[in-house]
């Protein structure tokens, strides 16, 4: 099967309109046949297509398709910024960038994928991304300095998802520590940092992200979640991907430099659990206090029996303490 035939055919179809396969022949150059074979290939990917006699085929409702030029064209900078790849399909995309780490640098690389067979979350968790409802990818970043000195850093990484959300109009957009991106207190986005390198030189990190844009059914969140769509908002993933990379590149920048501290202050303005009563799961024993945001260096700081406590990242995850079910984080 050609993917490159497979990706004509999907862009074809995805103004959600009737073609008649021999129309699709002539555009793609093959036989009916070929096309029937091609047609098989976008079921596979878990894209349904409807077939009716004297009409032809289509994809109800049609696909918002990712194109690395269109990305470009939001924000032309990006050619200069980053290389990106596009995948129809594939396990992980942080597997991805992980396993080029043995071929070279990764800095500046990007990953997209339509769906994710096994994309994972925190805690081993997975992370369920159908064919064109999500944008899945992938950022591969290079730092100096040692893993200590990545404190923070996705925390960071949530606020560049908040910042390219906000640009687009989605003010209702906040963080949750450490990892995650909620809308109207509905989990919206989560992030995954995998890391490599010298302990106290040079570390690459792959930083995942996936970001819920068209997504209509998921039964691997165990935990309230919504969508862009869901939530009234209409973002063309193109735009989402263009402003996202742009606002990631701002930040992993500033980080880089001066570290979380600069940055303290704006994530404690987007953070949505400020000041509320909330529960940490994955400690010794389950502990709820009142929630005062992060520190200089990203721990969590929790005010328990009048004491205020830091917690850092890891086996743990937040919740508000009205929420008693657990899921990802």
């Amino acid at each position: 099967m050609s993917l490159t035939s497979l990706n004509q055919l999907l862009h074809l179809l995805a103004d959600g309109h009737f073609h008649s396969g021999t129309d699709l022949g002539e555009r793609l150059h093959m036989s009916r046949a070929a096309v029937w074979k091609q047609l098989q290939g976008i079921e596979q990917l878990g894209v349904q297509v409807h077939r009716v006699r004297g009409k032809g085929y289509r994809i109800p409702a049609g696909l918002d398709l990712l194109d690395l030029e269109a990305i470009i064209r939001h924000q032309p900078q990006l050619a200069k910024l980053f290389t990106m790849e596009l995948l129809m399909s594939t396990a992980s995309t942080n597997q991805v960038l992980m396993q080029r780490q043995s071929e070279g640098s990764i800095h500046g690389k990007v990953v997209f994928a339509e769906v994710q067979t096994a994309g994972r979350g925190r805690l081993g968790r997975q992370w369920q991304s159908p064919f064109a409802q999500q944008l899945a990818l992938s950022v591969g970043w290079q730092f100096d300095g040692g893993v200590a000195a990545l404190e923070g850093l996705s925390l960071v990484v949530g606020l560049a998802v908040v910042d390219a959300l906000q640009a687009l109009g989605v003010q209702a957009a906040g963080v949750k520590w450490p990892n995650d991106i909620l809308l109207n207190n509905k989990k919206l986005s989560g992030i995954l940092l995998e890391l490599s390198g010298d302990a106290t030189g040079p570390c690459q990190v792959v930083i995942g992200i996936g970001l819920n844009v068209h997504l209509a059914r998921c039964d691997l969140i165990d935990q309230p979640w919504t969508s862009l769509v869901d939530a009234g908002y209409t973002i063309e993933r193109n735009m989402l991907a263009a402003q996202l990379l742009i606002a990631l590149s701002e930040r992993l920048e500033s980080f880089a430099k001066s570290g979380f501290a600069e940055l303290q202050k704006d994530w404690q303005a987007w953070h949505v659990y400020q000041g509320q009563q909330v529960r940490l799961h994955g400690v010794k024993e389950e502990i709820t206090g009142i929630c005062h945001g992060v520190d200089a260096s990203g721990a969590l700081i929790l005010e328990v029996a009048g004491q205020l406590q830091s917690f850092r990242g890891g086996e743990v995850s937040l919740r508000p303490l009205a929420t008693t079910t657990g899921g990802n984080s």
